[in-house]
């Protein structure tokens, strides 16, 4: 067996990945070089990079003298330099709707967790108590939830929510007229779309338009009952308005699987609120998803060693490269 390329892959990957492309690649996981940044130091001993959470930076991709693809175990790209790799003529590409059904049951999860108040109920019978009373929730059937953001994962969230009686309501300016199912209504405005909404639930790629754009103005609409849910990325929601918003009581509560800031400190002022649910930005988790990431990413890597390019490549009109 020849192997012709070296391959970076993350920290944690499901095995399944690159034992599929042995057959070409000699695969170094992050975790041999004990940090991120460790082993990006070596980035330019590699022809391929298969990415969760590292920071591939200018700066990383201009020591990438070798690197051709980097590939990322998931859909968000907010950690990769699209202009820079762009410009070296490196390819980018992701595994979009390989997670989808596993966010999709975290943010609803989620949005259970608090309506039932299975938080503040968990803590209270492991205390000692049983005042049944006191942890009364919220029936989710016949309510509405928008979702903000129609990819691969929000279509999933519709299934599900359709499923046990809400309706939905979208907003998804990149939707055409007529691309939203006919049970689907859409909302012209984010402020719309949480005004109308019991719960909202937070689906959009973090970019430079959807940073911060859930703020005091969308809280505000939601009112004093409404669940904001956010398994997307944490910089989405503007984490001091949100605070803002529940200390005055003009929102519910919150489930946040995400922060613009990762991991969040230990002092974290939304901690210690019992009105908001939190995790590990472990939306994805789920054991179907990381293997079908795993041989998705790795499997992009294949294409782009036997001369082609990833369907899911986001730079494909920007390479520079000859023959990509």
């Amino acid at each position: 067996m020849t192997t012709d390329w070296e391959v970076l892959v993350p920290m944690e990957i499901d095995p399944v990945g690159p034992e599929s492309i042995a057959d070409f690649a000699t695969c170094t996981g992050m975790a041999e070089y004990g940090s991120h940044e460790a082993a990006l130091e070596d980035i330019d001993r590699y022809d391929a990079a298969v990415v969760r959470v590292a920071q591939f930076d200018e700066s990383v991709i201009e020591r990438a003298d070798n690197l051709k693809v980097i590939s990322k175990h998931g859909s968000g790209l907010d950690n990769v330099d699209i202009d820079a790799a762009s410009n070296r003529g490196i390819v980018v590409c992701n595994t979009p709707g390989a997670n989808a059904r596993a966010v999709a049951e975290h943010a609803v999860a989620l949005t259970f967790g608090l309506a039932r108040n299975l938080r503040t109920g968990d803590r209270h019978v492991r205390s000692g108590g049983w005042d049944r009373s006191a942890f009364t929730g919220m029936e989710l059937r016949g309510k509405t939830l928008g979702i903000y953001g129609f990819g691969s994962i929000g279509r999933e969230v519709r299934e599900i929510a359709e499923g046990i009686g809400l309706s939905v309501s979208v907003y998804d300016p990149h939707k055409a007229e007529g691309a939203l199912p006919d049970s689907v209504t859409r909302a012209e405005t984010l402020p719309g779309l949480f005004e109308r909404s019991d719960v909202v639930s937070v689906h959009a790629p973090l970019t430079e338009e959807t940073s911060g754009s859930v703020s005091a103005e969308e809280l505000r609409a939601l009112g004093p009952d409404g669940l904001v849910i956010n398994t997307a990325r944490g910089a989405i929601i503007d984490e001091e308005a949100l605070v803002d918003a529940l200390d005055a009581g003009r929102i519910g509560g919150a489930g946040l699987d995400t922060f613009a800031d990762e991991p969040p400190a230990s002092d974290h002022p939304l901690f210690d609120r019992d009105d908001v649910l939190v995790s590990p930005h472990v939306g994805a988790n789920s054991h179907a998803a990381l293997r079908e990431m795993s041989l998705r990413s790795t499997g992009n890597v294949r294409t782009v060693y036997e001369g082609g390019l990833p369907e899911s490549t986001v730079n494909a009109d920007r390479l520079t490269r000859t023959g990509e």
